[in-house]
């Protein structure tokens, strides 16, 4: 039974007039800008390729396209494109950089919280169970220990069902997310949770709540997990 006394509390410019006799100097100064640009632009996308993962079969021209610190064990390169559409509109073309995962850091939500210390950005997480299901949540902010319920009404809860499904508040409540030392969860109310941790990482369970009206995300309420990730969307 998950304790009751979570419920205690709960993002122009003027053009100024050109004349005709200043074109050809900027037609040139451009045109310098641009040999120039050439080059430095040539030697900075060598060695940010280095540091980022960009999804297959999608073009470098594409302005919408995430850009991955490194490769998700959990979503599918498409997976993450149809995602990220979901985001608010300053976010689409963000850096997705992995913070936490428990292939890497191990199952420990003490752990989860320190990776999400002294990040100022959304964050996303995503869960595969031992179902193979593929679900999880994006909020506002990052993952932190609180005394009541935090976030805005950009948070939502999602699932591969495996189409994407994409639960967005309902401005029922304001129970977006909290978490303690023993779990943490999104959304809420009545008693219930649309998605629940344990302090291991291990064991959760989903619910229709009334924060975002959302189906359960896993087959079953109960499940445990197979593989985590937590993203800074920065």
């Amino acid at each position: 039974m998950i304790p009751l006394c979570w419920y205690a509390t709960v993002n122009h410019l003027n053009e100024a007039p050109v004349s005709e006799e200043s074109s050809d100097e900027d037609d040139k100064e451009c045109e310098t800008c641009r040999s120039t640009g050439a080059n430095e632009s040539s030697s900075n996308s060598d060695l940010s390729a280095e540091n980022t993962c960009r999804l297959p079969g999608i073009s470098n021209e594409d302005s919408c396209e995430p850009i991955l610190s490194e490769e998700s064990k959990v979503l599918l390169g498409e997976q993450i494109k149809q995602i990220s559409m979901h985001f608010p509109p300053r976010l689409t073309a963000c850096t997705w950089t992995l913070e936490y995962s428990t292939m890497k850091h191990g199952t420990s939500l003490r752990t989860l919280y320190r990776s999400m210390q002294g990040l100022d950005c959304s964050t996303f997480i995503v869960i595969k169970d031992t179902d193979g299901q593929v679900f999880g949540a994006f909020c506002s902010s990052p993952l932190r220990v609180s005394d009541c319920f935090y976030g805005t009404g950009e948070t939502f809860l999602f699932s591969f069902s495996p189409e994407l499904q994409v639960f967005k508040w309902t401005s029922e409540n304001s129970f977006f997310v909290k978490g303690n030392l023993d779990s943490f969860a999104f959304g809420g109310g009545r008693g219930i949770f649309g998605l629940w941790l344990d302090g291991d990482l291990y064991h959760g369970r989903s619910h229709t709540c009334d924060t975002f009206n959302n189906d359960i995300l896993s087959k079953t309420e109960d499940f445990f997990v197979h593989v985590m990730e937590a993203w800074a969307l920065k």
